[in-house]
């Protein structure tokens, strides 16, 4: 039996569906929706309203296909482009470690995913069920290429979609704020581990 396997899937799995429906549902102390259409906007993720649905989407049920080990690659696809999104957008102004907010914590969970990926997620998994115990290298790097691509896509639409009046200034790679004086919060304090 694979318990090391399922112990880490639940945990990560567990986790990241834990991170999804702060955003989704304001659980756990989480922003919900409304506070996360904030965040996209201070972020230039535009349209914020479809890019909070989105990124809680992707977390929520990418963290339940990972906690039960069904649809592995898809999971891990979403849960990348969640990361490297996070990473663009928040993390990699602040350097490689977390204690300075940089995007350790980030690739770590990326390694994670898509080494489950390749390894499958164990013979205590839905995927199992199905005769998919493990995927392979070419589903694991499916996975990190789909999510980097999505990632991508979604920056560049929330660049394009920009309203006019917006400093887009970050990302020629000068700084932007990410404070929303309405709001009174930041991206990071929205949601300070995205």
């Amino acid at each position: 039996m694979d318990f090391g396997k399922l112990i880490v899937r639940l945990v990560v799995g567990g986790f990241f569906m834990g991170h999804g429906l702060q955003k989704l549902r304001g659980a756990f102390g989480g922003p919900g929706l409304e506070g996360t259409e904030q965040m996209m906007t201070a972020l230039s993720m535009h349209p914020a309203k479809l890019n909070a649905r989105a990124a809680a989407l992707s977390e929520t049920v990418g963290g339940a296909g990972i906690a039960l080990g069904a649809g592995t690659p898809f999971a891990s696809a979403a849960l990348i482009g969640a990361m490297a999104t996070a990473v663009r957008k928040v993390h990699f102004k602040s350097g490689l470690w977390n204690s300075s907010g940089g995007w350790e914590y980030n690739a770590v969970l990326m390694a994670v995913v898509a080494g489950l990926t390749n390894d499958g997620p164990g013979d205590l998994s839905l995927d199992a069920l199905i005769g998919r115990k493990r995927w392979g290298l070419g589903w694991s790097v499916f996975s990190v290429l789909a999510g980097v691509a999505g990632s991508a896509v979604a920056i560049e639409a929330g660049r394009r979609l920009a309203p006019p009046e917006e400093d887009t200034a970050g990302e020629q790679g000068g700084p932007v704020s990410t404070d929303d004086p309405a709001a009174g919060t930041t991206a990071e304090s929205a949601d300070p581990s995205i």
